[in-house]
């Protein structure tokens, strides 16, 4: 959640990034009133209590005839406090709710528009000429398919559409994703974590996965479990209600869990193979620091991401992520899209996202410095969405004979090898 203090001295720069998001303006003026009642009846409450203990002190000195008189007084005080206390809480209830609702405060340089209207920042590696080489590309499920490495139809068979096996090499191939990114994290300094895959309300609430993405969340009703669609929910959970020494930022969580998703609205969408899928594995960067180092932080989860594509021999892009298409709990987006050779374009594979404090108020995750306790600032980064991935290796790093040659970063991972063979059917 945003700070309070912002929205009572500054509503026009809330006002300004609700609209810059797409977001109801109208939800400002009503936060605003809400708090104002909240206070206003919590100044009422404590002047009648005040009065009420006064009033206590007096009656035992008072004459009988004075007693009565300040005894009938005390009820009607007593009345009137309840109505306060009740008063109080319903505006604090109302404030909480509305403050809820509200998204982070966007940073003053991210483009404004939707999903279309994103600025491109860098472009890295070169894009395959595969007419110059003699060949038509295959797409990443006709050769996972050739290579043993991915099954969809026995996936929709057992589990409906969207969900796959990834088989042979294909799960070797994963493997070797996730452990040379684990590998990649650790010697940049981060903590290696398995994180739970299922959560309580409060800590997916907390994430901001409630408000405009809850419809892409799984829910166990029976027993109010939410299914995570990314490590980066337990991780902010992680330090929940806690204050943490100043001297001991940054914290840095390099965490890897299945991820669960309903990708609702995207019916019709990326339905060919394992590019949007129901689950899927992903290692997440997770940091916890000072604010005033939030933004630079951003910038280093963009590098660590960038490093990691370049590693895997991908051209890709990096794009600032326009205000409509940012979610509710980020300031600013990086996404670093890597190029699809059979879709002629570049997709999503990697997002860094500076949150600031808007995790942190919500989850009660402190910094002490000296006597100054303070919310601290929370960023995540994807450091490898596994399908996403498999889907650029196999499609960029294909051969003519439908073989699939392995990035050198991998082959450590991948027993030496070097290329990816089809299978004899």
């Amino acid at each position: 959640m945003i700070d309070l203090r912002l929205l009572r001295e500054d509503p026009d720069r809330v006002r300004a990034s609700q609209r810059a998001r797409g977001e109801d303006v109208a939800l400002v003026d009503a936060l605003l009133s809400a708090d104002e009642r909240r206070r206003s009846s919590g100044v009422r409450f404590d002047e009648l209590r005040s009065e009420q203990k006064a009033l206590g002190k007096l009656i035992p000195k008072a004459s009988p005839e004075e007693r009565t008189e300040l005894l009938k007084k005390a009820e009607q005080l007593k009345a009137d406090v309840k109505a306060a206390d009740a008063e109080q809480d319903e505006a604090d209830a109302e404030a909480k709710s509305l403050l809820l609702q509200l998204g982070n405060i966007v940073h003053e340089d991210v483009p404004v528009g939707g999903e279309e209207d994103f600025v491109v920042l860098e472009t890295h590696g070169t894009i395959r000429d595969f007419g110059a080489e003699g060949f038509e590309p295959k797409d990443h499920l006709e050769l996972g398919e050739a290579l043993g490495a991915i099954d969809v139809e026995r996936g929709a068979k057992v589990s409906g559409s969207r969900f796959y096996y990834l088989t042979g090499v294909g799960a070797l191939l994963e493997l070797a994703l996730v452990n040379a990114a684990i590998a990649q994290a650790t010697e940049a300094g981060f903590i290696p974590m398995l994180t739970p895959a299922l959560v309580r309300p409060r800590a997916m609430e907390g994430t901001g996965f409630l408000g405009q993405a809850a419809e892409n969340v799984y829910h166990l009703e029976k027993d109010d479990y939410y299914l995570v669609g990314t490590s980066e929910v337990p991780l902010a959970a992680y330090h929940m209600d806690e204050i943490l020494d100043a001297d001991k930022l940054p914290l840095r969580y390099a965490g890897f869990s299945p991820c669960f998703r309903r990708e609702a609205g995207t019916y019709g969408k990326d339905t060919r193979g394992i590019f949007r899928v129901h689950q899927f594995d992903k290692v997440e960067m997770f940091s916890y620091v000072d604010p005033a180092d939030a933004e630079a932080e951003h910038r280093r989860l963009l590098d660590w991401e960038k490093q990691w594509l370049t590693g895997l021999e991908l051209p890709f892009q990096v794009i600032d992520v326009a205000t409509g298409d940012l979610g509710s709990s980020a300031s600013r987006k990086f996404d670093c899209e890597a190029w699809i050779p059979t879709q002629g374009k570049y997709r999503e594979l990697t997002s860094a996202s500076n949150c600031d404090g808007f995790q942190a108020r919500r989850l009660s995750v402190r910094m002490r410095e000296g006597k100054k306790v303070q919310p601290l600032a929370t960023l995540n980064g994807t450091l490898c969405a596994v399908p996403r991935t498999i889907v650029a290796i196999l499609e960029n790093h294909q051969l003519a004979d439908g073989s699939v040659r392995v990035p050198e970063v991998l082959r450590p991972y991948l027993g030496g090898r070097e290329v990816l063979e089809p299978v004899a059917k």
